[in-house]
């Protein structure tokens, strides 16, 4: 078996995340590498920290896999004195390339949310925001879009599928949180990996009786539970780690990567990043 080329592994991740599913806002692919430079290992992490890039120098990889982009805003200058010019020289003079499927990642089947919504036992889910309308097949499958929707096997109280989120997902300094009644029966539930605010219009439509995301601010989620109570429809709100229901996707898409390289011929070696990217270190 053969190493790949950097322009190999873009192949290998557009099959599995088609950019085609990216939110038009957002910013995915390769950020900085040399198409033609060969890869014999990837550190896969969430974020593009100055940590993890000094951990993918240290562990001498040759390509850094992330899931949120480097440069999601246009830069003027990659200045190595400002933030965003350093991660790039550092990259680029170590050979490191920098790669990431964001939202492309969290639209596709077995993405983001798929894997968060999993860990409740819903294997059957399908997206709270479908891509339609688009000419690219695997943009328009009812499989993909943005955040997931399904089934319990049973009724369960909302505290209880708190309670598993917080064994399932690695632990973090903002824990687990509940906003409506913990002891509310939930029958479907819904789920989007990461910021979810924007969303309620969809969950509100699903029919969900519990949605579980990260980053809720106050004012959207009082004015949302106070929306499903006027309808007589409850709504609890579970909120998480933005880190802790991402970096859980990994693990999925290391094994996606694995088998996708070995069917066409690559060996290469993929690493986890042990950085915590999580902001949050210490509660009062």
């Amino acid at each position: 078996m053969r190493h790949p080329k950097v322009s190999d592994c873009v192949e290998v991740f557009d099959s599995l995340w088609p950019p085609a599913l990216a939110e038009p806002w957002d910013s995915v692919g390769l950020a900085v590498g040399d198409p033609d430079s060969e890869v014999r290992s990837i550190l896969l992490a969430l974020d593009p920290m100055d940590a993890v890039i000094a951990e993918a120098v240290v562990l001498g990889a040759d390509l850094v896999f992330n899931h949120h982009p480097l440069m999601l805003k246009p830069v003027k200058s990659v200045n190595a004195a400002t933030l965003k010019g350093g991660a790039v020289h550092t990259l680029i003079s170590n050979d490191i390339a920098l790669f990431n499927a964001h939202t492309n990642a969290d639209s596709a089947r077995g993405g983001v949310s798929d894997v968060l919504i999993s860990l409740l036992g819903i294997e059957d889910a399908r997206p709270l925001a479908a891509h339609s309308g688009a000419d690219d097949s695997e943009r328009g499958s009812p499989a993909t879009g943005i955040g997931r929707v399904g089934d319990l096997d049973r009724p369960t109280p909302v505290r209880d599928l708190a309670r598993r989120l917080a064994t399932q997902l690695p632990r973090t300094t903002t824990g687990v949180r509940i906003a409506g009644d913990p002891a509310a029966t939930a029958t479907r539930v819904a789920v989007c990996g990461g910021a979810g605010d924007s969303l309620f219009d969809e969950v509100r439509a699903s029919g969900a009786d519990v949605y579980v995301t990260a980053d809720l601010r106050h004012h959207p989620a009082t004015e949302a539970l106070d929306t499903a109570n006027r309808r007589e429809r409850g709504l609890s709100l579970i909120d998480v780690s933005h880190w802790a229901s991402e970096t859980v996707w990994l693990n999925a898409a290391a094994e996606a990567l694995e088998t996708e390289f070995a069917r066409r011929g690559f060996a290469v070696s993929l690493q986890h990043s042990a950085v915590n990217t999580d902001p949050w270190v210490e509660r009062y």
